[in-house]
């Protein structure tokens, strides 16, 4: 599966969330049998065309619809920052779940 995450850093390992409208780059991370197989940074969304099963946001208040219309599961943070600790928490079902 994959994960979308709005980063301000193309630093796998110093990243941190950012909100949609402050993004830097897109970070879409290949999730498979509980373990991130690979991060790959876009400069914008719109560069990568295929599916992408979810999103994970830094605010439960910030628009969604879009995503969600494109088919895609919405998923917020609660404390987690980094790229890491947010795939640990996804991994854990520790993410919030964005809905009507």
């Amino acid at each position: 599966m994959l994960i979308w995450i709005c980063v301000d850093s193309k630093d796998e390992t110093d990243a941190k969330i950012t909100k949609v409208m402050d993004a830097k780059y897109w970070a879409l991370i290949e999730f498979d049998k509980g373990v991130a197989k690979g991060t790959t940074f876009y400069d914008n969304r719109e560069d990568y065309k295929d599916w992408v099963d979810f999103i994970i946001m830094k605010d439960k208040y910030e628009s969604y619809m879009e995503f969600m219309n494109e088919g895609m599961m919405v998923l917020v943070v609660r404390e987690e920052k980094s790229i890491e600790d947010i795939i640990e928490a996804f991994k854990f079902k520790e993410l919030d779940e964005v809905g009507f």
